[in-house]
């Protein structure tokens, strides 16, 4: 792990396919922060549900990006953090059993050291979700 606080920042279209790009690139930036492979395996889950959420329930212009930050913190936090254009904020739901989506926050909830959401700051549109995992 390294011992510097470290981030770094991407933007996406918001398109279904930055899953997978954000995806590449949390790996790639995570491997090289040297970040435990179970921390990796959840943060690379978490990412896809915050990511799939922005793609699909921004109600913002499809011409709209979607921030992606990742930083590690010296004592070995990772936080995760996808910025979109909607300014609603999001609210775990309960999903029913026959549900094919909406477990997707009780997910970060469940897995994550902590989480939250607030909008972005002063003079920018829209909010940011983040999770952060502490590594074992």
């Amino acid at each position: 792990m390294i011992t510097q606080p470290a981030d770094i920042e991407w933007m996406f279209p918001r398109h279904p396919r930055s899953v997978g790009r954000a995806r590449v690139q949390l790996l790639r930036q995570a491997y090289a922060w040297r970040v435990p492979d179970d921390a990796i395996e959840t943060a690379l889950l978490l990412l896809s549900e915050l990511v799939t959420n922005a793609c699909r329930h921004a109600r913002a212009p499809r011409d709209r990006l979607i921030g992606v930050r990742f930083a590690v913190t010296g004592c070995g936090v990772l936080r995760v953090e996808v910025a979109d254009a909607n300014p609603d904020l999001p609210e775990p739901r309960r999903a029913g059993p026959e549900d094919e989506s909406g477990r997707g926050l009780e997910l970060v909830a469940a897995l994550a050291a902590s989480w939250g959401a607030h909008p972005r700051g002063p003079g920018r549109i829209g909010k940011i979700v983040w999770f952060e995992l502490k590594p074992e």
